[in-house]
């Protein structure tokens, strides 16, 4: 059974950052290319960023481009986003997902396996 869990969601003020996690099981997680994506009510999953199945490419929304990193440790299962100078804009749930596919991806329907998300606020 694959499981994708999110961690390090949380309040934070404008220009502040947070470090999410994803922990992932029950999957061969190196044959696995990882993206986070968000999602605000009443709107539709947007791609956020994804890495491949070595960590050798990367793929970032012209958004986030610049102020997050993603990146990914094959031997722990789990898959990093690395979020800076954070805008409320950014505020969402954050999800981790799970594609067969080698190359990073924007498009929701190439994952196969999702992570239940995690709140990320950005407020004064």
């Amino acid at each position: 059974q694959v499981q994708l869990r999110e961690s390090g969601g949380g309040l934070v003020q404008p220009g502040g950052s947070l470090r999410l996690s994803c922990a992932a099981s029950g999957l061969t997680f190196s044959s696995k290319g990882m993206g986070w994506f968000r999602q605000a009510p009443v709107k539709e999953r947007e791609f956020v960023a994804a890495i491949s199945r070595s960590g050798i490419s990367t793929g970032y929304a012209d958004s986030v481009k610049g102020r997050f990193t993603i990146s990914r440790d094959n031997a722990g299962n789990t898959v990093y986003l690395q979020m800076n100078s954070l805008k409320p804009a950014d505020t969402s749930g954050e999800y981790c997902a799970a594609s067969p596919t080698e190359m990073a991806t924007t498009l929701v329907d190439d994952y196969e396996s999702w992570g239940q998300g995690t709140q990320v606020t950005v407020s004064s």
